[in-house]
């Protein structure tokens, strides 16, 4: 286990055993037991003899000791100290010892160090924020393969017009290649997890889109909010009209422009914060609603420079054919033209 909350307790009367050590399914913690399938996903990750590899939640060293072998050190991030504990006693006295440090603490809190790759089988609460600090961590690593839920994993690699397709896809994608490469069943584990696996690759974009990445999640959120309905219908939205109109307002007032958030060390940290706005699960609502269910909540027609402003989005959106789209079938470059389009109409997300 990586992340999160670990106390001390007395494990409950079916509790499953490791070393003798106690494992808790309700920190995440599930130790892979099959050995083809460690050999498969260390045989995946494409590790050269010079990588620094970092591992997080390494467990009793299962995956750890194949690491070791494959490359030139490991960096183990470990939360319970009775697993760092059965690390060190299980590579001390080995030639591994001196290639193996032991990190003990929360991942999510951790400065990490340089790595070249990361491999790992992480506690399935982790999976958004961790992907996203690692994603933000400078300098850029070749490639993370990690273990995560399998519905977490099938939303990261979902393409426009999947039902899983959401701002976590949308997000990740814009930061990095991703790709599915293996599907693992509950069997493999030890307790066995109530679902399914699967092994994702992910690339770091060298070098990085070049976008404001604040005004970016901030476009995307809201085409997200309800992802089936049409651009049209979000934008005409009350909520969305005021944001957009006081930021409007503000730079004209200052004569600004944004500042361009997309430089490295500031987008890092954007990056990085993304994990905690987007969940694991459920980060966009289910669109079975009519279309005209938020008419309520629609700007009002008598006030002239609201519904000046209201004409000046909708002119935007018409411009650029988005009107009648909806942000479940727009790719990557579609987003990027719709921003561009607000942008050059002085109106920002940020």
């Amino acid at each position: 286990m990586a992340g999160g909350k670990f106390k001390k307790e007395k494990p409950p009367g079916g509790a499953h055993f490791q070393g003798g050590i106690p494992f808790h399914k309700s920190k995440g913690q599930h130790i892979l037991k099959n050995p083809l399938l460690v050999d498969s996903i260390v045989q995946k990750s494409g590790i050269k003899s010079t990588d620094i590899i970092l591992e997080i939640g390494p467990g009793t060293g299962n995956l750890t000791k194949k690491l070791l072998e494959a490359g030139k050190s490991v960096i183990a991030v470990e939360l319970d100290p009775r697993m760092v504990l059965e690390l060190q006693r299980r590579f001390q006295g080995t030639p591994f010892s001196s290639r193996l440090k032991v990190i003990q603490g929360d991942v999510l809190k951790c400065d990490l160090p340089y790595f070249d790759i990361c491999v790992a089988n992480i506690p399935y609460q982790i999976s958004s924020p961790l992907t996203f600090k690692l994603l933000a961590h400078r300098p850029l690593f070749r490639c993370a393969v990690i273990m995560f839920q399998r519905e977490f994993a099938m939303r990261l690699v979902a393409q426009p017009g999947d039902s899983l397709y959401c701002r976590l896809s949308v997000n990740t994608q814009l930061l990095s290649r991703v790709n599915h490469l293996l599907k693992v069943g509950r069997n493999n584990f030890r307790p066995p997890p109530k679902v399914d696996s699967s092994v994702v690759r992910i690339e770091p974009r060298k070098p990085l889109p070049p976008v404001n990445f604040k005004e970016w999640d901030g476009l995307v959120r809201i085409c997200f909010n309800r992802k089936n309905k049409t651009l049209g219908a979000l934008f005409r939205q009350k909520t969305v009209l005021n944001m957009l109109e006081k930021n409007y307002k503000t730079l004209q007032a200052l004569q600004l422009t944004p500042e361009d958030f997309s430089a490295d060390a500031e987008m890092a940290v954007c990056v990085s914060a993304l994990g905690d706005t987007l969940g694991d699960m459920n980060m966009d609502k289910d669109e079975d609603e009519d279309d005209d269910e938020d008419e309520e909540m629609e700007i009002d027609d008598k006030d002239a420079k609201s519904n000046a402003f209201k004409e000046k989005v909708l002119s935007v959106l018409k411009l650029g054919g988005f009107e009648d789209k909806r942000s479940s079938k727009l790719a990557q470059a579609d987003f990027m033209h719709l921003l561009s389009l607000f942008n050059k109409a002085g109106i920002h997300f940020s």
